[in-house]
């Protein structure tokens, strides 16, 4: 099966509950019955290569009651085969669908809160919340086709499941930048981090995991035909379906990862012997941007993350990049999606301010490798352009940052802006080449980065060349609010001056 026939049947198998179920939720319906008919249908292929070299099912289904793991990835109980599914009447099928998928995690603990996460026969105000009838034309429309080994490569239908993700995401609104980054953004991230085999990947705010898995497409099709070791891969997301998503997400592009449930920046999962935070080679992130944190989560961290300050608690932009910071092997690199302006907050401002003392502390030590802007309009929670701050431990360039004004580099789609992908590559070949190209990157000094207060917005560098017909909002207000601070700067210059000229005060 071609991936885009792939995509609309499994697009017209989600249309069934669609009316049914609030836009945010009918994903927590479908998800997992699609992972289901994978796990059946996968489970029923590898059945049938075992009854050829150990000769008959009968054997095959004795043996498997015993030691399945060691013949199968995943034993599927009689009741949630895919076949017997299929089979069941309409009435009760929402109960039946409940007991197969809980008869699944009892049989396979990796799959305990991911593939039994919702109730199929559940109520809401008394009434059903997807009828019986509904489920069983979803059924219908699922059983059209098989998702075997046979049938469909783990690449093709993690696309396709990648591809209905997205599509709930256009329907979730606000919602959608808690579980899904652009698939293109997330193989700018994998290109800009260029993994080599046997490092360690990691995402502590992993959503529905595109980012771990567009590192390892990536890793594959760069050491396609060869004999590599395989990246290790973790990751930690605190909402509880969106967990169960990642995990559907990486099991069905045939990955292993070790994926944690909790709350990275109070709870951080993954600690060496000696309680202290474990370290990875890379980390690809986008955390919540401008997410709220009480001073109290900084103040009494216990892992010594928070050395250049602490963030204000209005936004946690600059206390995931030193979680991410502290997180990174002594060589490691990070890639973080983060909202415009935490690359500029309080440039320009009169004393102290947070976010920009935490920009001095990176830039003066020199973990900040380079700033990108990203195109307008391409996250589905918002249409802010967004940034990538690449942070390296072990600079190339010592005392330099990179920046690169990507602002231009897309396409208008229906719901949303794209990333093209001769944008990915023009920013890649600047990245690797470390060079300037007018209009578009600009290589700055620490020294440069100071004289402009630590504003590290690449609109700030980079004049805007002529094709550019307006300036981003986002960046515009920047702008402004630099030219204000600036005026007001200088208007208190002229009253000290004055002052002093006249003796009196003013």
């Amino acid at each position: 099966m071609d991936l885009k026939t792939l995509e609309n049947w499994l697009w017209e198998a989600a249309c069934k509950i669609r009316g049914e179920v609030d836009a945010p939720r009918y994903k927590e319906y479908i998800l997992p019955l699609i992972f289901l008919k994978r796990l059946s249908d996968v489970f029923e292929d590898e059945v049938e290569e075992l009854s050829k070299k150990l000769g008959g099912t009968e054997i095959v289904d004795e043996i498997l009651k015993t030691v399945p793991k060691e013949y199968v990835r995943f034993y599927i109980p009689e009741i949630a085969r895919w076949e017997n599914i299929k089979k069941h009447p309409v009435r009760g099928l929402g109960m039946y669908l409940t007991d197969a998928v809980r008869a699944v995690a009892k049989e396979n603990p990796e799959l305990s809160g991911v593939i039994d996460i919702v109730d199929y026969n559940a109520t809401q105000a008394g009434k059903r919340i997807v009828s019986d009838e509904r489920l069983h034309e979803l059924v219908n429309v699922l059983s059209k086709h098989r998702l075997g080994l046979k049938d469909v490569s783990p690449d093709i239908i993690g696309d396709a499941y990648e591809y209905l993700i997205r599509k709930f995401a256009e329907g979730s609104g606000q919602s959608a930048g808690e579980f899904y980054t652009p698939k293109e953004v997330g193989m700018l991230i994998a290109k800009l981090l260029d993994p080599e085999p046997g490092q360690s990947v990691y995402d502590p705010c992993l959503g529905s995991g595109g980012l771990l898995i567009k590192t390892q497409l990536f890793f594959k099709e760069k050491f396609k035909g060869k004999t590599v070791a395989d990246l290790k891969f973790y990751g930690q997301e605190n909402i509880p379906f969106t967990y169960a998503m990642a995990k559907m997400n990486i099991f069905i592009h045939d990955m292993r990862a070790e994926v944690a449930l909790g709350d990275t920046m109070n709870h951080p999962a993954f600690k060496e012997a000696d309680g202290s935070l474990k370290k990875f080679d890379l980390i690809a992130t986008n955390p919540m941007w401008n997410q709220d944190f009480p001073q109290s989560t900084y103040e009494n961290d216990p892992y010594g993350r928070f050395i250049f300050g602490f963030p204000p608690s209005s936004t946690a932009d600059w206390g995931w990049l030193q979680h991410v910071l502290a997180s990174l092997k002594e060589n490691g690199r990070a890639a973080v999606v983060l909202d415009t302006g935490s690359v500029s907050r309080g440039s320009g401002a009169e004393g102290r301010n947070r976010e920009r003392d935490i920009r001095k502390a990176f830039v003066e030590n020199d973990f900040i490798e380079a700033v990108i802007l990203l195109p307008q309009n391409l996250f589905y929670n918002t249409p802010a352009p967004g940034v990538i701050i690449v942070l390296n431990r072990n600079k190339g360039h010592k005392g330099e940052i990179l920046l690169i004004n990507a602002s231009n580099e897309y396409e208008k789609r229906r719901a949303k802006n794209f990333l093209t992908k001769e944008g990915i590559d023009k920013v890649i070949r600047v990245y690797r080449n470390w060079e300037e190209v007018e209009g578009f990157s600009k290589i700055i000094t620490r020294e440069e980065a100071e004289e402009n207060d630590f504003n590290l917005s690449p609109s700030r560098y980079i004049s805007l060349t002529e094709e550019e017909e307006v300036l981003p909002l986002e960046d515009a207000v920047v702008l402004l609010k630099e030219a204000e601070e600036e005026r007001r700067r200088a208007e208190l210059e002229m009253e000290e001056v004055l002052e002093r000229a006249l003796g009196i005060e003013i």
